[in-house]
């Protein structure tokens, strides 16, 4: 279906629109993770802070391959060229480290809204980052303590500031943990593609 049509509440909330999605962190050699602002025209969640990188694998051949997550890889590998600038050859999808699965659902206004089971993708490397205007208003690189001022701030309704809720999902769930292994290069002992985390 269409990509708006799966974004509808109305449907949503007849229970029987759900898709895929992904979502890609990316860090640095520094292990900072890059964050973007989502440009003010996005039709959900305009000018809300999230990861680096948030959208679906199209209905294509190439992002269909369910084996070791593949089809997301080439989707997220496209997704970050189109929105933020990023060369392929500089995210090359044997280097996304597929974490984690997680089902949520969050209204982004009275219209719009997502219901997603949500690949988690992490990926460390140094990139060019030459952002999209019409899919990004800004980026910032950020270190965990950086993250926690972002945060706080949100909570505190400083600056106008908002986060995606799926971010902040993982973010309350998982983040820190999971950053701590991205910092010892033991990622691998978080992985946990079996378990959909139901985070309703």
């Amino acid at each position: 279906m269409p990509e708006y049509a799966g974004h509808l509440m109305e449907k949503i909330e007849t229970g029987k629109m759900l898709h895929r999605a992904f979502s890609v962190f990316l860090f640095n050699s520094k292990y900072e993770l890059l964050l973007q602002q989502r440009s003010g025209t996005k039709v959900t969640f305009p000018l809300v802070w999230t990861n680096t990188c948030c959208s679906h694998p199209l209905y294509r051949e190439s992002e269909l391959i369910s084996e070791d997550v593949l089809g997301v890889r080439n989707a997220a590998q496209r997704k970050l060229l189109d929105e933020l600038g990023i060369p392929a050859e500089d995210v090359p999808v044997d280097q996304f480290t597929p974490v984690s699965r997680m089902l949520y659902k969050a209204p982004s206004d009275g219209k719009w809204g997502e219901h997603e089971l949500d690949y988690l993708l992490f990926i460390v490397r140094d990139v060019a980052v030459n952002p999209n205007p019409d899919e990004v208003a800004a980026i910032k690189f950020v270190n965990q303590e950086e993250l926690k001022e972002l945060l706080r701030k949100a909570d505190a309704g400083e600056e106008g500031l908002k986060l995606s809720p799926w971010f902040r999902l993982v973010v309350d769930n998982f983040l820190y943990k999971w950053w701590d292994h991205v910092q010892k290069g033991s990622l691998s002992e978080a992985i946990d593609m079996k378990t959909i985390h139901k985070l309703l």
